[in-house]
């Protein structure tokens, strides 16, 4: 006979179940980066093509990318904190 205990009790995980959470947590890690990544080539593009007087045409496109760039970062910033939380929560590691 089954026990009242044992039927709230979530079942343990397996070593395969370890490996997934870990794969998770890495590709999370992985989006951030993608994130950071996209923030320093806009950041890098924007102070460029303002800095550079061949592109004064083009400044009002620099000074776009200037105000997309922490826009961006405080994004990947959200969504790493924010998948990491459920992770944690769904799965108490």
């Amino acid at each position: 006979m089954v026990k009242e205990k044992d039927l709230n009790t979530p079942p343990a995980l397996i070593t395969r179940d370890w490996l997934a959470i870990e794969r998770t947590k890495l590709a999370n890690e992985r989006t951030f980066l993608a994130y950071f990544r996209t923030f320093m080539v806009f950041l890098g593009t924007g102070l460029t093509i303002i800095k550079m007087h061949m592109f004064v045409q083009m400044e009002w496109f620099g000074i776009v990318l200037l105000i997309m760039a922490p826009i961006i970062l405080a994004i990947g910033i959200f969504r790493l904190i924010k998948v990491r939380n459920i992770i944690r929560e769904h799965y108490n590691v």
